[in-house]
């Protein structure tokens, strides 16, 4: 991704499905209009799942997702399809292409039934019209089998793409796109005071994405964003002409930032507006009271949606991990897991405790989040969690409240 891209956890992500030779790559091909996808006659070039990112309007910014073939054979296959799997845990549209001249097989039935279970919005792309002679009869067919939206395409003589685009389009959920960071929580003209500890874990040179999606959408929404570190905060406020509408801090200052925020100006977090954004607030803060009930040896996830270079004092691995100990007085058991890697194994933890999930779409972040509550595991992240840990959890949810929750 460039300088100048839209991050790929703000764009629609359409997950291409099917068994090998079905088209999948050609329908990226001609749906981007460029060779954006390997294409060959041999089964199985796609091993991987790749991701593409293009723009289809009115939607916005996409991500299309090629995916290996469902019906891999061998060891090695079996672990491409468990990764063309893992992926409709963050498809927010599914495509399923299906070689026409072949038609519906059980592997395509068995997921559409998948695409049924988790919800996901989903297409029957029947590719490959251009070789049949008998395609009201195929597509007759096809309805009866897998009754949802179907669209006939050729990627050889591009027929039908512009039709697909547009069942992309209408089968697209609001929420994919709809979910604000903070607009929705403030005015045009406020004044918004933005915190960023500078310390060594902060990149150099830039800001790290929580905080450019947050300035972007003060500024969408007609505000002014202040910026300062929290060494630097309560002169910030003293040289105000007006108070401000809301402080967001980084959550590992929260202490110093609260303590110098007079209590008449809201204050919240980083983390906690993406917990808003990307999950469930209400999950999230369940799971920070259940810190209460951990015992002697209980297992923790801890677990990120991005992979980066940990300092001696990261958060992750050291910071939650000595402040959860601390505040128990109990010997817990910490496991870690980042990047696109979660948990099969969810039921054996006694409590998840998640970033802010700025890296993952909505429908990522929410599919790990319904995977720990179906098995009843809390689950919490990193904002939520410390906003807990240093009794500032009510003042730093009393912004959201009216839009999300009730305190009580």
């Amino acid at each position: 991704m460039s300088l100048n891209s839209t991050p790929q956890s703000v764009r629609v992500h359409i997950g291409l499905f099917g068994k090998r030779n079905a088209g999948k790559s050609s329908v990226i091909n001609a749906i981007t209009n460029q060779n954006a996808a390997i294409v060959s006659n041999v089964a199985g070039t796609t091993t991987d799942p790749v991701f593409r990112p293009m723009e289809i309007l009115p939607i916005g910014p996409c991500v299309l997702i090629d995916t290996a073939g469902l019906d891999d054979i061998g060891e090695l296959g079996e672990l491409r399809v468990n990764k063309s799997l893992d992926v409709l845990d963050k498809t927010d549209v599914a495509l399923l292409v299906v070689d026409s001249t072949i038609g519906i097989g059980e592997e395509d039935l068995s997921l559409i039934e998948k695409f049924k279970d988790k919800k996901i919005p989903h297409i029957l792309v029947l590719n490959k019209i251009d070789m049949l002679n008998n395609e009201n009869n195929v597509l007759e067919e096809s309805k009866k089998l897998a009754k949802c939206p179907i669209v006939c395409v050729s990627t050889i003589n591009n027929v039908g793409i512009d039709k697909l685009k547009e069942c992309i389009i209408s089968n697209t959920k609001e929420e994919s796109t709809e979910f604000r960071l903070v607009g929705d929580l403030i005015n045009e003209n406020d004044f918004i005071v933005l915190v960023i500890p500078i310390d060594k874990a902060a990149p150099k040179g830039r800001l790290i994405l929580p905080q450019q999606q947050v300035i972007r959408d003060i500024l969408d929404s007609g505000a002014m964003a202040i910026i300062t570190k929290e060494t630097t905060l309560k002169e910030t406020l003293a040289n105000l002409n007006q108070k401000p509408t809301l402080v967001i801090t980084d959550s590992q200052a929260f202490e110093r930032v609260s303590k110098d925020t007079p209590k008449d100006i809201p204050l919240t977090s980083f983390s906690i507006l993406f917990a808003r954004q990307k999950g469930d607030l209400y999950e999230l803060v369940k799971g920070a009271h259940a810190i209460d009930n951990l015992k002697y040896g209980d297992k923790i996830l801890i677990a990120e949606g991005c992979t980066h270079h940990r300092q001696s004092d990261d958060i992750g691995t050291y910071k939650i991990p000595k402040w959860l100990k601390e505040k128990t007085k109990k010997d817990l058991n910490f496991e870690f897991t980042s990047g696109v890697t979660f948990t099969d194994d969810v039921n054996k933890y006694s409590l998840i405790i998640h970033c802010g999930g700025c890296m993952m779409n909505r429908t990522a972040m929410m599919s790990r989040i319904e995977k720990a509550k179906e098995l009843n595991v809390p689950i919490v992240n990193y904002g939520v969690l410390i906003a807990y840990l240093q009794g500032i959890l009510d003042r730093s949810l009393y912004p959201l409240k009216e839009k999300e929750l009730s305190l009580d």
